[in-house]
């Protein structure tokens, strides 16, 4: 497994809103999520398996599972698509709220 803490809704370090991300390449025992979102002591510890063409996503936070967290949602896209499917320019999440599709956005500053 490999954990990332990103700063969503920001481009300053240590801005915007935390979420902890875990790369998965299987499930891992529920309480053992639990734990580790409580070890992680941030609203959401986000949980990722790659699943065909899909990303099977859970979040837990430091007391339970919830069912919907946008912030730790677009942090997981940007982790998958910087870091693993580089040449995606979109990602969709399979959860317990339903199918989420995350798009890339390109912004060009002049």
């Amino acid at each position: 497994m490999k954990q990332y803490v990103v700063d969503a809704f920001t481009d300053k370090l240590f801005g915007g809103n935390p979420a902890a991300i875990c790369i998965l390449n299987e499930w891992i025992n529920d309480n053992i999520m639990l734990n580790i979102a409580k070890e992680n002591n941030l609203s959401e510890t986000a949980f990722v398996v790659k699943k065909e063409k899909k990303y099977h996503l859970r979040w837990f936070t430091p007391g339970g599972e919830i069912d919907l967290c946008g912030h730790a949602t677009l942090a997981c896209a940007f982790v998958i698509m910087n870091f693993y499917d580089t040449a995606l320019e979109s990602v969709i999440f399979e959860t317990l709220s339903g199918d989420l599709l995350v798009k890339k956005l390109t912004i060009y500053i002049r």
